[in-house]
């Protein structure tokens, strides 16, 4: 099993670098950030740029993969974005992940336009996932959909990694879970029922039952955003229980939120580092 930490883009960066710097001395296999334009809770925060915030990560870092926790079409077109993916994964030699979701409710509506449907949203998420793997594999892509369009989008040099970047596909609901079976390289989810940690382990067992039929024996790495009913990070024995209960669901990768001062994911920097020192080496 692998371990990865969220870091919110709330922090001027003379505090944030040390924490990137931080997660990869901790032994994190994974370090993200959100990429939205507001949050949920927080819109009174600072928040920050995804895509800057990563390239200073990986100017700050060498080991450590960095990801997006989730990219996504609200307000991002794909040809625009792929300069982004292309510089990142060129500047952190080959060490980032792109997570990509249909969007928070909040970011898609922020800047204006009109609001869509979950269907269309769906659609939207679709059509955005499959553009964007055909620019990072292709240069000098014509594309007119529904929702976006290219002319002669030129994208080379291609990613380091080969074809391209990871694309690790959110989602929770039937479409979204066929769409990262057909198209991903991971799936991620934050559960459905949050109400207390059983009913969310419950949610959990249905999504990932229901993953199993769609890959019929083939393996998808699994990841889970594991703070969702309870911080994971509240302590030792909370992060070990979550831990092993998504272990025996068959997720492979399990991502924490970075302790906050207030607030949510409120905790200590002292209780995280306990839990990488000595409780995620016995997880592994």
């Amino acid at each position: 099993m692998r371990f990865g930490i969220a870091i919110l883009p709330e922090y001027r960066w003379r505090d944030a670098a040390r924490r990137w710097r931080q997660a990869e001395e901790l032994g994190f296999d994974h370090a993200w950030t959100y990429d939205h334009l507001t949050w949920s809770g927080l819109q009174d925060s600072p928040w920050y740029g995804t895509t800057p915030t990563l390239t200073a990560a990986a100017l700050v870092t060498s080991t450590i993969k960095l990801g997006t926790f989730v990219t996504s079409p609200n307000f991002r077109h794909p040809l625009a974005l792929t300069r982004d993916i292309l510089a990142i994964d060129d500047i952190s030699d080959g060490r980032f992940l792109c997570g990509i979701g249909a969007g928070g409710s909040l970011d898609a509506t922020i800047q204006g336009g009109p609001e869509l449907t979950p269907r269309q949203r769906q659609d939207r998420y679709e059509e955005f996932v499959k553009l964007l793997d055909t620019l990072l594999t292709t240069d000098g892509v014509d594309f007119k959909g529904e929702y976006f369009e290219t002319r002669n989008g030129r994208t080379l040099p291609g990613c380091i990694q080969q074809p391209r970047v990871p694309f690790i596909l959110a989602g929770n609901g039937p479409r979204s879970l066929r769409f990262a079976a057909e198209h991903g390289d991971g799936w991620m989810t934050t559960g459905v029922d949050k109400t207390n940690l059983d009913t969310w382990f419950a949610s959990l067992a249905d999504l990932s039952k229901r993953l199993d039929d769609l890959l019929e024996g083939r393996h998808l790495d699994r990841y889970l955003s594991m703070d969702n009913a309870q911080y994971a990070l509240a302590g030792p024995a909370a992060f070990e229980e979550i831990a092993g209960r998504a272990a025996a669901l068959g997720f492979t990768d399990l991502i924490t939120h970075w302790p906050r001062a207030e607030g949510v994911y409120a905790g200590s920097e002292d209780v995280l580092q306990q839990i990488a020192t000595e409780v995620i080496p016995r997880l592994r």
